[in-house]
């Protein structure tokens, strides 16, 4: 049965408070314009916002952990610090989770200074990791990645890029997601405006046209600050009112099935090999959700190793229901 949203999706937040990561790629990027260039793989990470689905792209060179740490500072000084991180399992995330981790174990020791324990502890960012091989769980930075590649292979099609260039087609990709329409703001059938994740983050969408100059205006006359409070107001009303009905939709996944237990035995599913070939594996932990529907457990195959792996990624054997 499908579960109900995470509260992180459905909890008002600032834009980039909680951001799920996706890499994609690679593709090819030039080192310079002159005549037979030195071309190498390049990737860019997606960051997409869990509230308001707002996108941040950035170009990477390679897969490594100082590649992304480095694309990481980048995003959180232009968006902020997140609260909370939702990723994969690739090997890059794991070595970023525990190169933050020690980090944070060294500014939090005793011999450094209050006032700096104080500020990393206010600041900590937590990664949360999704189940081996189980996308649906990532839904959303999947859906994030989709679309930009649509946009990306249409623009760019065979032409190798330099890095300059490159990040400027991600940028004005970037733009054109955030300025994509989530809900109408107002039911009258002569109004036209649409809600845009890029509201949340400049007030208007990104692509549309810059609104008359109000420098010269004296602020008593228009009330800047009260003008702006209901803006923003009224986004978050709209998105509470119409954005949140549409995410709880279940057009699948509505038949209800026993529970997975532990002891249960059942085949891990993989999609690039015959079924006679997948391995047997016994359950030896489950992770219940909110509605005590289990979506996730840990199962250890015959050779003792241990994976923690989605429903949707693996068989049951019909002799568990007796």
């Amino acid at each position: 049965m499908m579960g109900s949203l995470p509260s992180d999706r459905v909890t008002q937040a600032l834009p980039f408070d909680r951001v799920g990561i996706d890499y994609a790629g690679p593709f090819n990027i030039k080192q310079s314009r002159i005549r037979r260039p030195v071309i190498s793989k390049g990737y860019f990470c997606l960051f997409v916002c869990f509230t308001t689905k707002a996108v941040h792209l950035e170009v990477v060179s390679d897969m490594t952990t100082a590649s992304f740490l480095a694309c990481f500072k980048r995003f959180v000084s232009r968006r902020g610090l997140p609260h909370d991180v939702y990723c994969d399992n690739a090997s890059n995330f794991k070595g970023a989770r525990n190169q933050l981790t020690d980090l944070y174990s060294l500014v939090n020791s005793q011999s450094h200074q209050a006032q700096v324990n104080n500020y990393a502890i206010q600041n900590n960012v937590r990664f949360h990791f999704i189940p081996s091989y189980s996308p649906v769980f990532g839904g959303l930075w999947e859906a994030a990645v989709k679309s930009t590649k649509h946009h990306l292979k249409r623009t760019v099609q065979n032409v190798v890029l330099t890095y300059e260039e490159m990040c400027t087609v991600l940028a004005q990709i970037e733009a054109i997601l955030n300025s994509r329409p989530l809900v109408p703001l107002s039911s009258n059938s002569d109004d036209f405006s649409y809600l845009t994740p890029g509201h949340f983050l400049t007030g208007r969408a990104l692509v549309s046209y810059p609104e008359r100059d109000l420098t010269n205006v004296p602020i008593s006359r228009i009330r800047l600050w009260n003008v702006t409070n209901k803006i923003v107001q009224s986004f978050w009303s709209t998105w509470s009112k119409y954005y949140l009905n549409n995410l709880q939709n279940r057009p699948k996944w509505r038949d209800e099935c026993r529970n997975i237990k532990v002891g249960d035995l059942v085949l891990l599913r993989d999609d690039g090999t015959p079924p006679l070939t997948w391995p047997m594996g016994r359950i030896t932990k489950v992770f219940p959700g909110k509605d005590d529907k289990v979506r996730a457990f840990e199962v250890m195959t015959s050779n003792k190793h241990k994976h923690v792996r989605s429903i949707t990624k693996v068989c049951l054997f019909p002799i568990n229901d007796k």
